[in-house]
């Protein structure tokens, strides 16, 4: 075979083998029994869209992949309202009276989870039961975490899911008289229909997979801003930091709709975008970390910080005073590109001597310090990159145990916490290069 033969057959293998990776990588969920009754329901409903195929990813598993083309600016989805499950459409239901006699009035998030409990419960006579049987049995945020698998975030993060579960417990407490209120609509005791758990699972289908959506106040729930709407099978689009989209409802249409900035290739999976979240944000608030989020840190909090400071600095407290009250406590991070300049600044004010008190406020303003000053602050922030680097090696250890043996549910919430360390200590080798960098350049001068 001559040259030309031999690059066509390598060209014609590669393409073959590339082919079976692509389709080993997902696999379709369009003929499942769950799936063909969903889709024929949001028929009967207005939605008969074909571009969009419900497919299972190696990496992100379920996800909506492009059957054609979608080129910029072009729909990705248009969901009727008809489709929408809002807190108007619990008002119009069963539960509806005994929402509106209730006071004081109970939250437009409330209304929707006692919703999606009490239409789980009545099963295939459920009208949006072709909804409800797809919705995940359980989710991987926060609140769903025992003590010990909290204890394994970044510190910041355990102070926020720590708060996450105070909260939902407030709302568990606060809402049983409400659900026994509704006793007449059910034979079952609501006690037994209203758990804990069963208030977890729909305040998490809730909280993750509605899309924002602004209604009218309504007078018969509280003042909380009611922007909440589950959208059924929109709700299969993942999250994509990358990826740039237009949505929101067109009172026009009468559609929640969804428009691709850049476009997607056929055969590809289509993807949403939340927002710029950080990954702490979004395992919080949805339950997943977004691989190689550009806009993903490694926060120093103040207990780290305080590690790399003079105990014998006899003005420390101060300085952390006048960086509290000036808001330079917050936000202190490091990313892919280095330490911030927040973390920076504050550091160099923590560097100062004590005949240096009137530099203080330039210093947070922008103003340099002198060069042994700087070294003092680039020689810091490695030493705070080092300690959390060691922190997030003990962290991953620690999840490697604790994965041996646990049951699928717990698997999955320690491997979401495994993925967060992993891409924080991805940031903080980066990191320590950039400030390795520094120091030489230092040296030079």
């Amino acid at each position: 075979m001559n040259k030309a033969g031999c690059r066509a057959g390598r060209r014609a293998r590669k393409k073959r083998r590339k082919k079976h990776e692509s389709h080993a990588s997902k696999v379709t969920l369009t003929h499942e029994a769950q799936f063909v009754l969903l889709r024929r329901w949001l028929k009967e409903r207005g939605f008969a869209s074909q571009s969009l195929i419900p497919v299972n990813f190696h990496d992100t598993g379920r996800g909506l992949m492009a059957a054609q083309t979608i080129k910029a600016k072009d729909m990705v989805i248009s969901l009727p309202e008809k489709c929408l499950l809002t807190s108007s459409t619990v008002l119009k239901s069963y539960m509806g009276d005994y929402i509106k006699r209730w006071h004081p009035p109970i939250s437009p998030l409330l209304a929707l989870c006692c919703f999606l409990i009490a239409e789980r419960h009545r099963g295939d006579a459920s009208e949006w039961s072709p909804y409800i049987n797809i919705l995940p049995k359980t989710y991987t945020c926060p609140v769903y975490f025992s003590d010990d698998i909290i204890g394994l975030l970044p510190g910041s993060l355990q102070k926020k899911a720590t708060e996450q579960k105070e909260q939902f417990q407030e709302l568990c407490c606060s809402s049983l008289m409400f659900f026994h209120s509704l006793q007449p609509l059910f034979k079952q005791p609501t006690e037994e229909l209203f758990t804990q758990d069963a208030l977890q699972w729909a305040w998490c289908s809730v909280n993750t997979r509605t899309v924002y959506m602004e209604h009218d106040q309504s007078n018969y729930l509280s003042r909380e801003k009611d922007v909440y709407a589950l959208a059924p099978y929109l709700d299969l689009l993942n999250h994509c930091p990358n990826v740039q989209v237009e949505a929101g409802f067109n009172k026009e249409t009468h559609c929640y709709e969804v428009r691709s900035v850049q476009g997607c290739k056929k055969f590809q999976q289509a993807f949403i975008n939340y927002g710029p979240h950080d990954n702490h944000r979004l395992l919080l608030e949805y339950g997943f970390v977004a691989p190689g989020n550009p806009h993903s840190v490694v926060y120093v909090d103040l207990g780290t910080l305080k590690l790399c400071l003079d105990e014998r600095d006899k003005q420390l407290t101060q300085k952390l005073l006048y960086l509290k009250d000036n808001n330079f406590l917050r936000n202190l991070t490091f990313g892919m590109d280095g330490p911030s300049w927040r973390l920076m600044t504050a550091l160099r004010l923590l560097s100062l001597k004590p005949e240096q008190y009137t530099s203080w406020k330039s210093v947070l303003l922008g103003a340099a310090v002198s060069q042994d000053r700087e070294e003092w602050c680039i020689q810091s922030a490695l030493k705070l990159c080092n300690n959390l680097t060691d922190g997030n090696v003990k962290a991953l250890e620690r999840l490697s145990q604790l994965k041996q043996g646990a049951n699928m549910s717990r698997l999955e919430q320690l491997c979401v916490v495994e993925s967060l360390r992993q891409e924080e200590q991805r940031i903080l080798e980066h990191t320590r290069v950039v400030l390795q960098n520094l120091q030489r350049q230092q040296s030079l001068w």
